[in-house]
């Protein structure tokens, strides 16, 4: 978890730098446009990651029973979303821009005397911006693994979409300079179909976790062989029991019941809260616990 934290902040000044230094080149490239959007949106997951650690490890309160450990699952959703509203963009500036025949001008400056096109500098800036994503999403991914963290996950996801949309636009700029107007488009467009794609895969899966769906793997929506198991091993030991596994953050809690019912018996209900609410009480758990350290 102290690693993940120091590779988000790593991360976050590396995203503040490449922000910075495609702004200052920036013209009328399609591609290099998207790719500073893109790295703007880059900077939601892991400031989503940063602020969700600190609050899962703060205590439970009167206010918050359950503790923060939900937090993570929240910030899932944000990161899921800022992926998918990255490649929604990117797809339709790319598709706007094919559909009015727009040619994207690239003009030059003078630097020291000398005529420069602008497309040099566009191009050593998107190259920069290749690099860090390069190494730090391929950092985080073991790391993600390790600690369950489907925010940091994400997180490298959105590196993998920012060094594929740097090399993207950096053809797509070369292409402009030999005529091809084009390409600048396509090149912003080509890849914004695959990041729209791992975009809504992580909503889906941060929809199910936040509405007490069965754990789903890191990296898919399919249900993490984990809940299998559990229930299996429960209900080896309790016998003919319903076993309802869910995720919590990083974490899973399983309920163990009778099989016969999902909710609490009116009866035992209203007898704890009164004829009138009874209704809304459907479970109490008594469960068994042991101290653990942190992850």
């Amino acid at each position: 978890m102290r690693k993940a934290g120091r590779l988000a902040w790593i991360s976050l000044g590396f995203q503040l730098s490449i922000v910075t230094v495609l702004a200052l080149v920036m013209g009328g490239s399609q591609a290099l446009r998207t790719a500073w959007i893109e790295d703007m949106l880059s900077l939601l997951p892991p400031v989503a990651f940063l602020i969700a650690m600190k609050l899962e490890r703060k205590p439970a309160t009167r206010r918050f029973p359950f503790g923060f450990q939900r937090a993570n699952s929240l910030a899932f959703l944000i990161a899921a979303t800022a992926l998918t509203a990255m490649g929604a963009l990117m797809v339709y500036e790319s598709a706007m821009t094919l559909a009015k025949g727009e040619h994207p001008t690239i003009g030059s400056v003078r630097w020291f005397g000398q005529e420069v096109w602008l497309g040099w500098p566009m191009m050593a800036a998107l190259a920069y911006s290749v690099i860090p994503p390069v190494i730090l999403g391929r950092m985080k991914l073991p790391l993600a693994r390790k600690i369950a963290d489907k925010v940091l996950h994400t997180d490298a996801l959105m590196n993998k979409a920012d060094w594929q949309t740097g090399l993207a636009a950096i053809l797509g700029i070369g292409g402009v300079a030999f005529g091809l107007w084009w390409a600048d488009a396509v090149a912003a467009g080509f890849i914004a179909l695959s990041i729209l794609r791992d975009g809504v895969n992580a909503m889906r899966v941060a929809i199910v976790e936040l509405t007490d769906g069965a754990p789903r793997k890191l990296d898919s929506a399919e249900v993490d062989p984990l809940v299998d198991q559990i229930t299996e091993r429960l209900r080896h030991q309790h016998g003919d029991v319903a076993v309802q596994v869910r995720e919590t953050g990083r974490y899973m809690r399983a309920v163990v019941g009778p099989p016969d019912t999902p909710h609490l018996p009116e009866e035992h209900a209203r007898a704890l809260v009164g004829d009138d609410e009874g209704w809304r009480l459907i479970e109490v758990a008594i469960e068994d616990r042991q101290s653990r350290r942190d992850a």
